[in-house]
């Protein structure tokens, strides 16, 4: 059996994320392996439309730099370096995607919500990542409060 040497981790920065990290920390705490994670915000102007005559590059400033904060911890917790560490504008499978190829990704870890019906229809990041992907793909069960 091959090991790992390079991880992408996508993560969503919700609070569901920590299982994620959890998982991570559980199957790869004992082994030298590479820890790359990334959270991708898709620009406003694609979450709107485009259609909105205002400028919203503060906001979007604003709400990179929370999720640099919120990935700083997780990250933190996994031993992470700040280089490794990515923001990044886009869509999160296709990005997920060229950041695996362009950095010799072997495996990106993702959380699932194991969505059914049309939830899965209309678009699961982590169904996308898996189809896409030209190297291994571990999708960790969220599962969800009750």
């Amino acid at each position: 059996m091959s090991t790992y040497k390079h991880l992408l981790i996508g993560l969503d920065l919700s609070p569901e994320s920590q299982q994620v990290v959890d998982r991570v920390k559980q199957l790869f705490a004992d082994r030298e392996v590479k820890i790359s994670v990334c959270h991708i915000l898709e620009p406003l102007a694609f979450t709107y439309g485009g259609d909105i005559p205002v400028d919203l590059s503060d906001v979007q400033s604003q709400l990179e730099q929370q999720a640099r904060e919120r990935l700083a911890k997780l990250a933190q917790e996994i031993n992470v370096p700040t280089e490794d560490q990515h923001i990044v504008l886009g869509q999160p499978a296709n990005e997920m995607h060229r950041m695996a190829r362009e950095s010799d990704v072997d495996l990106i870890i993702v959380g699932s919500h194991g969505r059914h019906g049309l939830a899965l229809i209309f678009g699961s990041t982590s169904n996308s990542v898996l189809h896409g992907a030209q190297c291994d793909v571990l999708a960790v069960r969220i599962n969800e409060p009750t």
